[in-house]
Parts: structure tokens; sequence; C-alpha cells
């Protein structure tokens, strides 16, 4: 019998983004993962942007991804506790997964004690510093009033419009979301500040695509998780002690690519 020890996190996967053979390609890829966990994981952290724009109708859920849906049914069906992170890409998730998966849907930050430690998990958008203008239309994409608005659309208007905005989006971040981290980076500043106020040994984000683990204090780390279009990155928690990993990536894994900052 399979002992389940590990907690597993993944985040930034975006399927459906860059093309349909793209997306399939890295479904497939992170399928192979999940399968590759099943054995040992007891819980498993999706935290945000796991599609690339994901929309509930009342009756209605985006196309695709079966393999993937079916692969996350497949853990819960085996025990596996489902955690998914509303990103900035995926926020309109409802109770489609909690239904199906009983799955837990995290709307903001998510706080709780593990194998002995402290962590604070969120998606990451919409923390620290700055970046006025998304903290505004994450309010009003978040309301009530925008999702009521945008089921009046048909689905083939609504997710045509909300994948054309997402890919725009994405190009036009991508260059600040790869640049080199430094001291005044926004998530890092964050953590420090919670950190004069409470305590936790790990501080677990995606949002950047950039994996790295950083030491806040002599008791605390950042964690972010990185992405699936070109490092493969995930984190794993056993005995205690968060390590960022690679899948089918042994030249990121090789050179410790954004390992520690």
């Amino acid at each position: 019998m399979s002992i389940r020890n590990k907690i597993y996190f993944a985040s930034d996967i975006h399927l459906g983004a860059s093309g349909y053979q793209s997306s399939r390609e890295r479904e497939a890829r992170f399928v192979r993962w999940l399968d590759s966990i099943m054995h040992d994981a007891d819980e498993l952290f999706l935290v945000g942007d796991v599609f690339d724009f994901w929309f509930e109708y009342k009756t209605v859920v985006p196309r695709g991804y079966i393999r993937f849906l079916g692969k996350l049914a497949e853990l819960a069906d085996a025990g596996v506790k489902l955690y998914l992170f509303k990103g900035n890409h995926d926020m309109w998730m409802f109770d489609y997964f909690v239904k199906e998966l009983n799955a837990t849907i995290v709307s903001n930050e998510l706080i709780l004690e593990r194998q002995g430690k402290k962590l604070y998990l969120h998606h990451g958008d919409g923390l620290g510093p700055g970046d006025g203008k998304y903290k505004l239309l994450k309010k009003v994409f978040r309301s009530r009033l925008c999702q009521w608005l945008f089921e009046r659309l048909h689905p083939n208007l609504g997710v045509g419009l909300a994948n054309y905005w997402s890919g725009h989006s994405r190009l036009a971040n991508s260059a600040g979301q790869e640049r080199k981290l430094f001291e005044n980076e926004w998530l890092v500043s964050f953590a420090r500040e919670v950190l004069k106020v409470t305590h936790y040994d790990y501080f677990i984000f995606g949002h950047r695509h950039i994996p790295m683990v950083t030491e806040l204090s002599a008791a605390s780390k950042y964690v972010n998780l990185g992405e699936w279009m070109h490092h493969n990155s995930y984190a794993v928690m056993y005995d205690g002690v968060v390590v960022l990993e690679y899948f089918e990536n042994i030249e990121a894994a090789s050179q410790g690519v954004g390992a520690q900052a």
C-alpha cells in the first residue's frame, strides 16, 4: 500500500495558451507529472492560472482539457485532497470542481499548518506595492455584477472575447514576468511586510513565472512555483521541508535555475 506523505504545489500551467497543439503538449506533460505523484501525494495545491481562461456558466464550462480533468478525478477518487486557487487568468471558478472533485476553491490567501510548519499560500496577483491598475481591474472582474453581465453573453462570444483578452494580456506582460528578480521583487517585499506582524515558515506563490526559493529570515522562506511553459517547476513538501523541483527538465534541474536567490 502506498504511503501518502507528501504535499505537492504547482501553478501557472496556462492550459489553452499559445495555440491548441502547444496546450495539448503541455497538458500531456502535466498529466504525466500527476501520474508520477499519484502514489505518494496526500494533498495537491494548484496555485492559480491552471487555465489561461476559465468561466463556469450555470450549465456550460470551457471545452477541452479532458485528460487533465480526468486525471484530477482519478486523484480525487484515490483520496488525494485537491485545492484550486483562483489566478488572474482563471478567477471565475465557482462550484464545478467542488461538486465534481470535492476540491476546495481558494479565492485569495490560504493559511494553514502542515508537517509542523505554518504556510501562507496565494496565487500572488494583486499583492505588494504598485500595479494599481490591475488591482482595480481585479475588483471589477471579481464583482458579482461583472460575472452576471458576462453570463448574459453566449459562450461562443464570451469565451472568444476572453481568450483574445487573455492572450494579449499575457504577451504584454511576458517581459516583466521574466525579468531578473532583485531585492525589490514585489512578492518578496509583501512577504517581508507580513513577517513583521506574523511568522510563517513558508510563503508559496505562483504568478511571477520564475521558479525561485529565497530566505526571508533565518526561519522563513519565499517560494515561487514558476510555470509549465518552459520550466515545468513545482514544489514538494516532505517532513516539514519545501523543495523546488523540475519535471522532465534536466537542464533546469542540473543548473538549479531559479532555485536560490
